[in-house]
């Protein structure tokens, strides 16, 4: 049990490791080479490799590979979607692991594979908010543990918010050089008039007094325009509100190439920004017109610092646990300010940093005691509605999580209590592993964390405290 968690926690410290060295990285092909750099250094892959999904999502082009083949322009340097396995990872979003590569039926060249003495094979997704962006493959000499595939999911987060922000950084960078050189520069004319010129077979209408947007919001609203234009918008109107949000609505028609589901490719155009707009705190939607043949796209954002209740700082010790948290802030709607303001809440795992913010959010990671002062406490079990919650009841002066009348129930993340009801139903590690889909190592590791956190020797005195506590009903 001892030797599992101990393995575990050096995966982590590896993982880790490799998240460091690429954290600040701004270039893809940079982010993925430190990363399959760092799988064959700390797991002794043979090699490894990561391809990222071309923007027609018709092929993947390789933009990294270390260990025994480090050059990217071989014969796999593009894999068509759903070819080879490969392909299939990336199309059916599934994990892969082999121990038998020579014997997969998929091999292109067996041969290879024996002569190399190459056996064990994974592959894993690069996966955001549900979209494959590429996917990651290693290759080892020696067998690989099934637990592997975890220590890449853990590699794969990281990777691909890395990859992700990286090529949106890329495209914005390139859009701003190309704009520099235009005739009419961003700072020289106002934005209606701007879009006005972009969309000029639309009816374009403005409401309310302009102001003067930041750099980041006037950028992306262009880049929207320039797709809506692509796609022949018909109608399109820019609203400034009293609340100091900027908003654009516009009607798309229905064109030949897409009228059996106009709404799904279309929203495929935008996804990019989604994205972009929701760091800013903002917001992007496209939905099926009233009118037949008709796809409406709407987007707001504030044009203003945001609100402590919708804002949060993130601080931590770890990269890894940066990134993580960061893109779960995202996916809560919040924005994420690099400036650690005093009066918005910070959500960080440095003690001291916890003390001496008025608004602290402790981020529990291990059995670490929660510091003084704190108005919030988490662990990573914490799902975006939750997060929320916490930010928004630190925002109004309340706590969360860390009540007088605390139990030491709450301290245990939501994994931990589903491991304890079923080892009180009497559930082997293997049958608690495979009624959780998660390997019997991590059943094993969240246990020793629940020994230590009800301050036992055995799990059998952890279940005797639980059901002392009334958590769960003895038999």
């Amino acid at each position: 049990m001892l030797l599992d968690s101990t393995r575990l926690l050096f995966d982590l410290q590896q993982v880790n490791q490799i998240v460091e060295s690429f954290a600040s990285c701004l270039a893809p092909e940079a982010i993925a080479q430190k990363a399959t750099a760092g799988l064959v250094e700390k797991f002794g892959c043979a090699f490894a490799r990561i391809w990222i999904v071309e923007p027609d999502r018709q092929s993947l082009r390789m933009i990294a590979s270390a260990g025994l083949y480090p050059r990217t322009d071989g014969s796999f340097a593009r894999v068509p979607m759903g070819a080879f396995k490969i392909g299939k990872i990336a199309q059916n979003c599934i994990p892969f692991l082999s121990n038998r590569l020579a014997e997969e039926t998929w091999v292109k060249d067996r041969e290879w594979a024996i002569a190399k003495g190459i056996c064990g094979f994974a592959g894993y997704p690069l996966v955001i908010n549900g979209r494959v962006i590429g996917v990651l493959a290693a290759f080892s000499y020696q067998p690989m543990p099934a637990e592997f595939i975890e220590v890449l999911q853990l590699l794969c987060t990281p990777i691909a918010v890395a990859l992700e922000n990286a090529l949106l950084y890329q495209r914005e960078k390139q859009n701003w050089q190309s704009l520099s050189h235009s005739s009419t520069p961003l700072s020289q004319s106002p934005l209606s008039e701007q879009l006005a010129n972009l969309l000029q077979d639309a009816r374009f209408i403005l409401m309310g007094t302009e102001q003067q947007l930041t750099p980041a919001i006037a950028y992306l609203l262009l880049q929207v325009a320039e797709r809506l234009r692509t796609l022949g918008c018909a109608y399109c109107r820019l609203t400034y509100a009293v609340d100091e949000t900027v908003s654009l609505e516009a009607v798309i028609p229905r064109s030949p190439h897409n009228s059996a589901c106009p709404a799904q490719p279309i929203a495929s155009v935008f996804e990019e920004f989604a994205f972009a707009f929701t760091c800013l705190g903002g917001m992007l939607q496209i939905r099926k017109g009233e009118r037949p043949g008709v796809t409406e796209l709407f987007l707001k954002t504030p044009n203003r610092s945001p609100s402590s209740q919708s804002a949060v700082g993130v601080c931590c010790q770890s990269p890894l646990l940066q990134i993580a948290l960061t893109q779960m802030a995202y996916l809560a709607g919040l924005t994420v300010c690099p400036d650690l303001d005093a009066s918005i809440p910070l959500l960080t795992d440095q003690p001291a940093r916890a003390t001496s913010h008025p608004a602290a959010i402790w981020i529990a990671t291990g059995t670490q005691p929660t510091p003084p002062n704190v108005k919030a406490r988490v662990d990573l079990s914490i799902s975006p509605e939750q997060l929320q919650a916490a930010v928004e009841a630190v925002s109004q002066g309340e706590t969360w999580g860390v009540d007088a009348d605390h139990s030491d129930k709450q301290f245990l993340s939501g994994r931990e209590q589903e491991i304890l009801m079923l080892l009180a139903q009497g559930l082997r590690d293997r049958d608690i592993a495979n009624k959780l889909y998660i390997s019997e190592r991590t059943v094993k590791f969240h246990i020793n964390n629940l020994i230590t956190k009800l301050n036992a020797n055995t799990r059998v005195q952890a279940l005797h405290e639980a059901i002392r506590q009334g958590w769960v009903a003895s038999a």
